[in-house]
This record gives structure tokens, sequence and C-alpha cells, in this order.
């Protein structure tokens, strides 16, 4: 973790130190144990009862959903940075002390954008620990649905007196099973919404939302799977959607970057986990008549490792700075989300290759660390979707910039 000194050379907060500090002592001392605890579901994702288990040991240590205080205020950015990163030293950490995606971002959204009785009914479960949440928007390949391209999306919504009805298909709805609370993300057929999309918040489960499938994914931390649903006849209560028809895509901009950084914060502390069980191995190894560390090959592949940490950790500073400062930061998130994955994902392989054979067993979280970091490269939007993004941006900056 980043130390006191350093944290305080980047402005972070003594407070965010403080409770960064404790959130990495519990998950140190109480949730690495958990680790090899065997209550996992079919798709190796830590069941109902193994996170009900763990918040709770984090709500009596005091580090339950330790980036919102008690007044319902959240931590700067640059202050959640410290104290996620905590999180992320186990892969159950986030789960445990309430940073997991998808229920993080869900809660930035509905405090930003929700109403008074929404923040009440759905927001308080979900910061008090006694509910999971999923988003959904992405939609089938098959069907040409939403995907990192959301105007794609083919889910309606319609209005039917006091009451929107919803009909169509999602997929990868991170924690689907078992959660208590929905977003649901459909396009309006209205034409005073010009057809945008909306938002809804809906209870779960819910009859006409059916769980056709739960696939088997490379990634096995956050529970609940990556879902495949239907969505039949869903009658929702106007009072339930999220501020005005037609303004889903610019509320689900409010959620996207500091969604996609969180992801950066929870995996940089996993990769800084890794780094020091690769570490810890390379020196009590021994090979060719020395510790593995002495030997050139892996001794650069550990130090290339720091050097990639720190540039992810700046990163991730940098980003949070931007997003503190009142700016979407659409284009910095992406950045950071491309530099930060794929820095991370080289750190992943090389602890994995420093440890060798025992780098790709369960021995040790390393070989989980290294699926869960793969898989976040396509999470939140693709590498390659986000250099496209770029690209396009520094084509219109330029035509700006020349009269074009």
């Amino acid at each position: 973790m980043m130390d006191g000194s350093t944290a305080a050379g980047t402005g972070v907060s003594e407070r965010a130190i403080a409770i960064a500090r404790e959130v990495e002592d519990f998950v140190r001392s109480t949730v690495l144990p958990y680790e090899k605890d065997p209550r996992r579901d079919a798709h190796g994702g830590p069941t109902d009862e193994l996170v009900a288990e763990l918040k709770a040991r984090a709500r009596d240590a005091g580090v339950l959903t330790p980036h919102i205080l008690a007044d319902g205020s959240h931590l700067s950015q640059r202050e959640t940075a410290v104290v996620l990163a905590a999180t992320g030293l186990s892969p159950l950490g986030p789960v445990a002390c309430n940073t997991a995606a998808p229920d993080e971002g869900n809660m930035y959204l509905l405090g930003h954008v929700g109403s008074e009785a929404i923040r009440a009914r759905f927001l308080a479960p979900l910061v008090e620990g006694r509910a999971r949440s999923c988003f959904f928007m992405t939609e089938p390949a098959e069907l040409q649905g939403a995907g990192s391209d959301p105007s794609m999306m083919i889910t309606t919504c319609r209005r039917d007196d006091n009451h929107w009805v919803v009909n169509g298909r999602k997929c990868f709805s991170t924690g689907a099973h078992g959660a208590g609370v929905g977003i649901v993300m459909a396009r309006s057929e209205e034409a005073d919404s010009a057809g945008g999309a909306c938002m809804f918040l809906v209870d779960l489960p819910d009859p006409a939302i059916r769980i056709d499938h739960i696939p088997n994914t490379i990634d096995s931390s956050m529970p609940g799977g990556h879902c495949e649903v239907t969505i039949d006849n869903l009658r929702i209560p106007a009072d339930q959607m999220l501020g005005d028809a037609g303004e889903g895509f610019r509320y689900a901009q409010i959620r996207l970057s500091p969604a996609r950084l969180s992801h950066c914060m929870r995996w940089l502390g996993a990769c800084r986990r890794a780094h020091e069980i690769a570490t810890d191995y390379a020196n009590r190894r021994m090979a060719f008549g020395k510790p593995l560390v002495d030997h050139e090959g892996v001794g650069f592949m550990l130090a290339e490792n720091m050097i990639d940490l720190k540039q992810a950790e700046l990163m991730i500073d940098w980003c949070a700075n931007v997003l503190d400062a009142g700016s979407l930061g659409t284009a910095e998130s992406s950045m950071a989300k491309v530099a930060v994955s794929e820095a991370l994902m080289r750190i992943a392989d090389r602890c994995v290759q420093v440890m060798g054979g025992t780098g790709v067993t369960d021995k040790t979280i390393v070989e989980q660390v290294f699926r869960e970091v793969r898989a976040f490269r396509i999470y939140d939007g693709p590498t390659e979707v986000h250099k496209w993004s770029l690209a396009k941006k520094i084509k219109r900056d330029w035509k700006a910039a020349h009269g074009g």
C-alpha cells in the first residue's frame, strides 16, 4: 500500500490515509484467511453466505463501505483511491468491505442522481451492506445489442399510465443472481424523450426478470456471476425512474469514469499483493546455487513490476484529481483505464512467470489475480475501444484547432 509519507506527498488527506490503514489491517488479518474458504458457487464466486459473513466482520471492524462517510458524503476520488487499493489486497477484500463492482459504482450513481425517495429505498441497503445490486445495460452480441456502443441498445421501455413497461434481453449483468437491487437501462419509445435511454430502479428478484444462463468466465471474484437475463413485460412504477426520461445515457456518463477508475484502484491493490508474493518466492527459492532474485532474468522482472506499479498509481491519482476538479473525465478515464489495465496485466503475468509452476496453481492468489486482470482489460470497455475513442478526440481537437 501507499505509505503515509508517499500519500501525504501526493496531497491525499490524513483522513484517507488513516482509513486505508484500518482497511489494510482488516484485509490482511481477517480477510486473507478466507481466501481458501470452500464456500464458492458453481462458477467459483463467493456464495452469499460467505459474502454475508465477510461483511459482518467488516461491519464489526468499522470498515464496511469505508469510502462513504457516516453523513452520507463520499471521500474524494483521490482519497477513494488509497482506500479501494487497500480493499483490493485480497480478491475477497472488496466484497468484504462493500467496495466491489458493480455495487460501488451503483452507489455512486444513486448518490449523485437518485431522488430522496430512491436513495432511502434503494441506496441505503447497499451502503449498509444489506443488499447487493446489478446494472442491466449490456446486451447479447447475437442481437446486435448494446455493448461498448450503448447507442445500439434494443431493450425498450414504454409508458403505461403511471408505470413503465420494459422488454428486452441483457447479458454480463454482474451479480444479478442473488441481488436485491437492480438498475435497468432501456431505450424509450416515447416521443417526448426523443428515443433516449431511461434508467429504472427495481427490487430483485422479480418474476419479469428471468435469469437464463450464468456463463463460466475467466474471473471469479464477484458474487452472483455475469448473468444473461430476459426482461419480459417488467412493470416499473414511474417514480422508480432515475432522473428524467431520455437522460439515461447522460446519467451513465456520471457513473462511467469513476467506475472505470475504481476498477483500476482495486486491481492495483491486487497486483501489489501478487508482487509481494512473487518477491517473497523469488527471495526464498534457490536455483543454480543462489536465490532466484539474484538471477538477472528474475530480478529484472520484479524491478519492472515496481516501475509499472508506480506508474499505475500515478495514473490513477492524476485521473482522480481531474474528476475531483469537477470534470466528467471521459478522455482521462479512458487513458487511465488503458494504461493501468495494461500495466497490471504485465505485472500479473510477470508474477506468474517468476513463480514458475507454483504461479499457475491455486497455492497462492497470483493465478487468480492474473485471471481477474485479464478480464479487466475487457470490462468497462476493451483497450481498443478506449484507444479508438481517444483517436476520435484527437481528430476533433485537430479540426477545432485548424478551423475544420
